[in-house]
């Protein structure tokens, strides 16, 4: 398999399984305790990928200092405020429109990049209050959507965002794979406590939740994750960013298909207005380097800071 090829399959790992993480959280919050699904979600990715790493490159790719370990806190501690705050509002906000909603990630990354300093191009510009107008149309009071589910989306987006921005700017382990591990494990072990206490009854959770709750541990967590790793040193990051308005498209119609959620007139032009806007925004993005894949070593985090763990 030529290396192009590989490229477009790795892409279309991140673009469908990405855009169908939505629908596996929403079906396991139906009748799952939302913090217990997050929570359990990322303790057993964070230890499937801890083993990972220790067997591809050994335990010694687990050791990490002080401020290292300070650093995967805190994106720990954001990772918390994006996932769990996804979890509880899709309880009532459709897929469709949350997927949205968090596409405006970049958005907020480039307006906080505005805050310290950054100079962007007028298109850039264009692009941030194209989409605030979008996501202003999305989240506006409705009455088939409950305005309080929306905005623990917007900051559920906000905390994506703030992770975003911090990770290339604090001293995070060389090896990606291990900072991940280490921040769903610290996210999941702060949160299991209060999913504990939110009285789980395994019994009662249907067949579709554990699914769901399944689906989002394997796919989402790890082959969803190692696929994007990989197209960071094997991509221009500006292709490898187009996740972030592919993915709205699948979990739309993910959404129409198997929720049987209507695609109102309201969401195809805020789509089309938010897509467009992080389009302006993304193609900004200076491309990474391609440097020769090193098989013996463990990847260098090469994000900037695009993502955290989803």
């Amino acid at each position: 398999m030529s290396r192009r090829t590989k490229v477009w399959v790795a892409l279309a790992t991140v673009y469908t399984i990405w855009g169908s993480t939505y629908l596996g959280i929403a079906l396991a919050v139906e009748t799952m305790p939302p913090l217990f699904a997050v929570s359990s979600r990322f303790v057993a990715a964070g230890a499937l990928l801890a083993a990972w790493v220790a067997r591809r490159y050994g335990l010694q790719a687990l050791r990490i200092s002080r401020t290292e370990l300070g650093a995967v806190t805190l994106i720990g501690l954001l990772l918390i405020g994006a996932n769990g705050l996804l979890f509880y509002a899709e309880r009532t906000v459709p897929i469709g429109l949350a997927s949205l909603v968090i596409a405006s990630v970049p958005l907020w990354v480039a307006v906080f990049r505005i805050a310290s300093g950054d100079r962007p191009p007028t298109a850039v510009l264009f692009g941030l209050a194209l989409g605030f107008l979008g996501i202003a149309l999305l989240v506006r009071p409705s009455g088939d959507v409950e305005f309080q589910g929306l905005l623990l989306v917007l900051l559920s987006a906000l905390s994506w965002a703030t992770g975003s921005f911090l990770s290339p700017r604090v001293r995070l382990p060389r090896n990606s794979s291990t900072a991940t591990s280490y921040e769903m494990l610290i996210a999941g072990l702060v949160l299991l406590p209060f999913g504990l206490a939110a009285g789980p009854d395994v019994q009662e959770f249907s067949t579709r939740s554990l699914l769901g709750w399944s689906y989002l541990v394997v796919f989402g967590a790890i082959v969803g994750y190692s696929a994007y790793v990989w197209l960071l040193t094997h991509a221009p990051l500006g292709l490898v960013s187009t996740y972030a308005y592919v993915n709205p498209v699948i979990a739309i119609a993910l959404g129409a298909i198997v929720l049987d959620e209507s695609i109102t007139s309201r969401v195809v032009v805020g789509a089309t207005i938010v897509l467009t806007a992080v389009a302006l925004v993304v193609r900004r993005e200076p491309p990474t380097a391609e440097p020769a894949p090193l098989p013996a070593e463990p990847p260098a985090r090469a994000d900037a800071g695009t993502t955290i763990a989803r």
